[in-house]
């Protein structure tokens, strides 16, 4: 495994989970304890009812496309080696928008409503990131 000179996340109480769900290449989502709304990225508190209460479970890792970039400047110099890369914000199938970069998905192939799946790349011992390949 190379070095991994990018800027990585710093795990919180509230986005743990997600981060060690990853690690086991599986997404976990949140979903509200009190109304069972799904929320994406994991934080404390529900936008619907404001419950503080919530369970994790695994998704299935299944959407669509809703939108991209084409990210062809890096705003750290660790992304130089991998420009240009694809942004996808994807809808879920559990309802909710994730961001990943695309992988193995050329430009012209891009479309609204591509089907993608996620896919786990291990990039330093302890952080597993998530991408989006096709379905």
């Amino acid at each position: 495994m190379d070095a991994y000179d990018k800027l990585v996340p710093a795990p919180t109480p509230d986005t743990q989970p997600y981060w060690d769900g990853l690690d086991q290449n599986k997404l976990v989502l949140q979903r509200c304890a009190s109304c069972g709304k799904v929320r994406h990225y994991p934080r404390p508190v529900c936008d619907a009812c404001f419950s503080m209460e919530a369970t994790w479970f695994e998704a299935s890792g299944r959407g669509t496309v809703h939108s991209w970039t084409v990210t062809h400047y890096a705003f750290h110099p660790g992304y130089k080696g991998e420009l240009p890369y694809i942004l996808l914000t994807v809808d879920l199938e559990e309802g909710v928008r994730m961001n990943a970069q695309a992988r193995g998905i050329a430009e012209t192939d891009l479309r609204i409503g591509l089907p993608v799946k996620v896919a786990f790349e291990r990039v330093k011992p302890d952080l597993t990131l998530p991408v989006f390949v096709r379905a």
